[in-house]
């Protein structure tokens, strides 16, 4: 299943703040947690995460430092700031209620797709 842009790009803050709530890292770490925490259905590209990073640098939310570890490259990681703590948990309440607005919608669309006997969207794209 391929994901909508728009909802990539809606998603990206509060996915980004909560990978850097868990511990500072770097943009190809991000990534791959990105991947693992979608069970592969989020492929991030570069292009993608920088300017999201820069907008949350610029924003006050992340800070960013180098760094080299033994003989290889450097990296920049970023940690999350108290203020992109504080915009995390704004956004998840946000987030939350429109998953449970969403599930309503869904629950009252199921409910009369039984009612009138007809199959409902998830019913006809699973035989598909």
């Amino acid at each position: 299943m391929e994901i909508n842009k728009d909802l990539v790009a809606a998603s990206s803050t509060p996915i980004v703040l909560a990978i850097l709530a868990e511990q500072e890292s770097y943009g190809y770490a991000i990534l791959k947690r990105v991947r693992e925490l979608s069970d592969g259905r989020l492929e991030w590209t570069d292009g993608m995460l920088y300017p999201v990073l820069h907008r949350l640098e610029r924003l006050g939310f992340v800070e960013a430092r180098w760094q080299q570890i033994g003989g290889a490259r450097r990296r920049k990681y970023y940690r999350i700031t108290p203020e992109g703590l504080a915009q995390l948990a704004e956004q998840r309440s946000q987030w939350e209620a429109v998953g449970e607005t969403l599930g309503r919608f869904w629950q009252v669309r199921s409910s009369v797709a039984s009612v009138a006997g007809l199959a409902s969207p998830m019913s006809s794209m699973q035989g598909a």
